[in-house]
């Protein structure tokens, strides 16, 4: 099949192929005939090669060899799936003639448009390096303009090459620092655990402890922090107490909402992150999902309790609510009814068939007694009764656990050893009884009738028991001789190697056996330690907790050690990035432009200026904007203009008060329009309760914003419910500091029962991450947060059928999202459909020929990035609705959103 020349048969073989390597069946006999239909014009024979190809390359060398030149021309293909897939095979190709090509590959695919194939030069870079050591300043370089890279596809794989070339390189990450928390959520899961395991590296060496006593951790503070160098604070010469820098907070506040992933893996890695860099009363928000994974597999649950040991053992009574799981080192006497009831509970655990988990319980019985008093009698007694427990190995760890717990306490359980002794006829596992000699033995004087007896009948069995049996036998003979005489004299003339032929010598005097023995109490009945119950995680808290060194507590290749906190911060100001704002000239115009801009002529110039002279009455004015302005912007007649790289003119007034023209000039059919239908959604962003007064609403204008094509417009409608004026209303500090919004002026005074609607610009950067500000008034401060829906990210685009179609095929594959979903039946007619979709999502209607299709087109606010949807109608009320997009995260989550709003009635 694979030498027809018939494509499909070709296509069905080479299926075959890959569902042969999927099963783990070896099909390397086959590489020849695969690789001859590498130069194949069939886009989806092409794919399967690739697959093929990775899979061998390696193991076939010199075939693969005599195909690179293929490989470098599909470098150059216009699908990415194909660039991305040759890249991979090329890379897999592991000999050090091709270094050249693949660095020069590498290099190119770095600058690739396709995020996908960024991200397969990202894992390029690694194979690279493992194969040529001589090339890393090349690829620090590539890695550098990686990290970078605004997508979310990109990130995780070029921070793996980063902990895998450079991982000391912490400069080359100070600048993207902040853009990395801010993409952490969206980031794919196995990209978050590198990515958080980097950044808990990288934050120990930028940041101070926040262990320190007195500490402020109050997320207010955080603005004492940007006043600090304020006038009224420079000649304050006395100390400061520890505030936390706003970096790390971001840290912390975006790594947060990932304790709640479905990926053990990803909560792993935030539940370290916390432990090595949170202050030590917010790590306990760790303990509930750290938990939870204990409901997963085996071998999760191996792990996951590691770790949980370790921090138990550092941190007494963080684990508390939850210790019937795992067992217990706290000494707080507030947990100490919740102690009782897991003491209680452990009982319960002893019946588990699993011996080991058995013996575990009965140890963490014995922690519990030694650590609380109040519960050592409640312990103790539970584990009397395990001593008649049908299970050797449950007898014997219960004993011996005994024995360790009377050495604290002798001379209040006199008792439980007379029990003990009772039972000893029936004990038949050595060390469990050997255990009970050694306690009658070592506390005989309190129990003077009994231990003799014990010790007649230990004589008749003497020589069948086990050695360990002999020798405490030996030793309780020799201690009742010293304490008890006359009744045990006749029972110490016995010789069992060594052992008695010393006690022999040491207790019964002779001309020959000097001064010796008059220390044989001292040296028999010498008073012993208490034995210390120590976890064995004690001494794994050197070790980074979710590694492979944590675990075998021991460390391993590639382990790379956690820095101490720094004594003084490092400059803050590194991870500053420089944000390139427009001029703002109070007599002119101004054109938010892309990188790419030109001049446009005067005569277009004037001819934008007429036009928008019509469409100025429609836009919305502040009511605190005065006369004279208002003149003053009539009196405008001419802009300067510049198109950005789209091709978009933007003309926006300096004091953004209004909106004069919004010209699309794309060079192709494909071009960013107004919404066609866009019902009003309004929110509450702050109540007139918690506002004081003060109440606010908003809802996204679904318009170009006026500030930077990046944001996304937001009008806020302001009230003054109160009974008084409000004066200067503003935007104080957000959060994340770094997030770029584009705030209103300040509204000098406010009337009661008035209200007024300001304008906004907030970058999400294609993100569904909240915006965290503060609203202020002169006297208050108000946090407040906008949050989007996913379809509130985009701009409208509108194009033909045919480049609807042209554009989805370029955006296959890993770009396709797809799900089967079941309409209300008042959403089948064509305007129902549009309706519901255009309430979603911020799209555009493309026309269709076919009644049963439906199309829609937009791109993303932030990073222009095209997304298309596509609803194909089945029978009863079915449809296949499709997403193509680069933004994956996204496609997941407006597939959601549309599939929702078209179930709806």
């Amino acid at each position: 099949m694979l030498e027809s020349n018939k494509d499909s048969l070709k296509l069905e073989a080479m299926k075959r192929v890959v569902g042969l390597i999927a099963k783990g069946k070896n099909a390397s006999e086959l590489f020849p005939a695969v690789v001859k239909n590498v130069a194949s014009k069939n886009i989806e024979l092409k794919k399967l090669v690739y697959v093929y190809l990775v899979r061998y390359a390696e193991e076939q060398q010199d075939l693969a060899l005599l195909s690179i030149s293929t490989f470098q021309r599909a470098l150059k293909d216009p699908n990415q799936f194909i660039r991305g897939s040759a890249l991979r095979v090329l890379s897999s190709i592991r000999v050090p003639i091709i270094v050249p090509i693949m660095m020069l590959a590498i290099k190119e695919a770095a600058a690739d448009l396709s995020p996908y194939v960024r991200k397969t030069s990202a894992h390029a870079i690694q194979k690279l390096y493992s194969m040529d050591p001589d090339q890393k300043e090349q690829l620090i370089e590539v890695i550098e303009k990686l990290l970078k890279d605004k997508s979310t596809l990109v990130a995780g794989s070029v921070v793996m090459a980063f902990e895998e070339v450079c991982p000391d390189r912490i400069d080359l990450i100070h600048k993207n620092y902040r853009k990395l928390c801010n993409l952490l959520v969206d980031v794919e899961e196995w990209g978050q655990v590198v990515i958080i395991s980097m950044l808990t590296r990288y934050a120990r060496t930028q940041f101070t402890s926040p262990w320190k006593e007195g500490a402020m951790f109050d997320e207010n503070n955080e603005k004492a922090f940007y006043d600090s160098d304020s006038e009224e604070k420079k000649d304050q010469t006395e100390a400061q107490p520890y505030i936390m820098d706003p970096d790390h907070r971001l840290l912390l506040r975006n790594t947060k909402p990932l304790l709640q992933s479905r990926n053990t893996a990803v909560v792993m890695s935030v539940a370290q992150l916390y432990w090595h860099l949170a202050p030590k009363h917010e790590v306990n928000i760790v303990t509930k999902s750290l938990v939870r994974l204990l409901r997963s597999h085996r071998e999760v649950q191996y792990i996951v309790l590691q770790n949980i040991a370790t921090m138990s053992i550092q941190r007494k009574g963080m684990f508390e609510p939850f210790m019937k799981s795992f067992y217990v080192r706290s000494t707080d006497a507030t947990h100490i009814k919740t102690l009782k009831v897991a003491a209680s509970l452990f009982c319960t655990y002893v019946k588990s068939q699993d011996k080991a988990f058995a013996a575990a319980t009965i140890q963490a019985i014995g922690r519990c007694a030694t650590n609380i008093s109040e519960v050592t009698d409640t312990c103790l007694n539970g584990l009397v009764l395990l001593l008649s427990n049908r299970d050797e190995t449950v007898v014997a760890e219960s004993v011996v656990v005994i024995k360790k717990l009377l050495q604290t306490q002798p001379t209040q359980h006199s008792e439980i050893i007379k029990h003990m002794a009772k039972l000893f006829d029936n004990i038949t596992v050595s060390m469990a009884r050997a255990s009970i000699l050694w306690l009658m033995g070592e506390y005989c004087e309190r129990v003077p009738k009994i231990a003799p007896d014990v010790l007649r009948k230990m004589a008749k069995t003497f020589t069948a028991e086990e050695d360990i049996v002999k020798l405490q036998t030996v030793n309780l003979a020799a201690k009742l001789y010293l304490t008890n005489s006359k009744q045990t004299k006749l029972l110490t003339h016995y010789d069992i190697r060594d052992r008695t032929r010393f006690i022999r010598q040491l207790i019964v005097p002779n001309e020959k056996s000097g001064a010796l023995n008059k220390y044989a109490r001292r040296i028999l009945l010498a008073p012993k330690p208490a034995p210390v119950l120590e976890s064995a995680f004690k001494d794994r808290d050197r070790y980074q907790l979710g590694t492979l060194s944590h675990s075998l507590n021991t460390k391993a290749t590639g382990y790379l050690e956690l820095s101490d906190w720094p004594a003084v911060a490092p400059d803050q100001s590194v991870r500053n990035v420089e944000v390139i704002e427009p001029v703002r000239n109070p007599d002119t115009l101004l054109i938010i432009s892309g990188s790419e801009s030109e001049e446009e002529s005067s005569e277009e110039s004037d001819k934008t200026s007429s036009d928008s002279g019509k469409s100025s009455s429609g836009s919305e004015k502040s009511s605190s904007e005065s006369e004279p302005e208002q003149k003053k912007k009539k009196k405008m007649t001419k802009a300067p203009q510049k198109k950005n790289s789209e091709g978009i003119i933007f003309l926006v007034c300096p004091d953004n008060l209004c909106l004069l023209r919004f010209i699309p000039v794309f060079p192709m059919s494909l071009q960013v329009t107004t919404p066609s239908f866009g019902p009003v959604k309004t929110y509450e962003l702050l109540h007139h309760m918690t506002g004081k007064g003060l109440s606010a609403k908003y809802h996204f204008s679904r318009q170009p914003c006026l500030y930077q094509p990046s944001m996304v417009a937001v009008q806020v409608i302001l009230t003054n419910s109160s009974d008084h004026s409000l004066e200067e209303i503003h935007i104080g500090d957000r959060s994340p500091a770094s997030l770029n919004i584009h705030c209103f002026n300040t509204i000098e005074r406010l009337e009661p029962e008035a209200s007024v609607t300001v304008s906004m610009g907030i970058d999400f950067s294609d993100s569904t991450q909240a915006a965290n500000f503060q609203l202020c008034t002169k006297e208050d401060q108000f946090s407040v947060s906008i949050q989007p829906a996913v379809g509130e990210l985009l701009m409208p685009s509108t194009m033909t059928e045919q480049d609807f179609s042209k554009e989805q095929g370029k955006l296959l594959g890993m770009n396709e999202t797809s799900a089967t979903i079941t309409m209300a039946t008042a959403n089948t007619s064509s305007q129902a459909i549009s309706k519901q979709v255009l309430c979603a999502a911020n799209v555009g209607v493309v026309s269709s020929s076919a009644n049963n299709f439906h199309r829609f087109a937009g791109r993303t606010v932030s990073s222009r990035a095209l997304v298309l949807v596509s609803l194909e109608l089945k029978e009863s009320s079915t449809a296949l609705l499709t997403i193509n997009t680069e933004k994956s995260v996204m496609a997941s989550m407006l597939l959601r959103d549309l599939k929702q709003a078209l179930a709806q009635a």
